[in-house]
């Protein structure tokens, strides 16, 4: 069921405190670590603690709380000195796009130069 926590999440499990990350930024409903494997120097995955399996399913269900995601993500970007050239914010939607955890999440992404189009 959307919005309670999945068994098999990964990014639940995070939520939880059942398996470790790097986190960076926390507040009540929002939670940012570093990605794992990073693709630029600045690589933090921000992600709302309840669980939905994408951005479009959280944004219909609680669109105040994908608001607070992305304002987070704003805030992690000048807490890390990504402003100034620029940053990104990408969310993957199904395994086509590059999904792998099905759990809302945003990428941020900069320190590096971000061409476009990307991929």
């Amino acid at each position: 069921m959307a919005g309670e926590p999945q068994a098999d999440c990964l990014f639940c499990k995070i939520v939880a405190g059942d398996v470790p990350a790097t986190v960076v930024r926390e507040t009540d409903n929002v939670v940012a670590f570093r990605d794992i494997n990073p693709q630029a120097p600045t690589h933090v995955l921000v992600i709302p603690k309840v669980h939905y399996p994408d951005a479009a399913s959280l944004a219909l269900a609680e669109p105040a709380l994908a608001a607070e995601l992305l304002r987070e993500a704003g805030e992690i970007a000048a807490q890390e000195k990504t402003v100034e050239p620029g940053y990104r914010i990408v969310f993957n939607t199904g395994p086509g796009a590059g999904q792998t955890v099905f759990h809302a999440h945003a990428h941020l992404l900069g320190g590096r130069g971000l061409e476009w189009p990307p991929g």
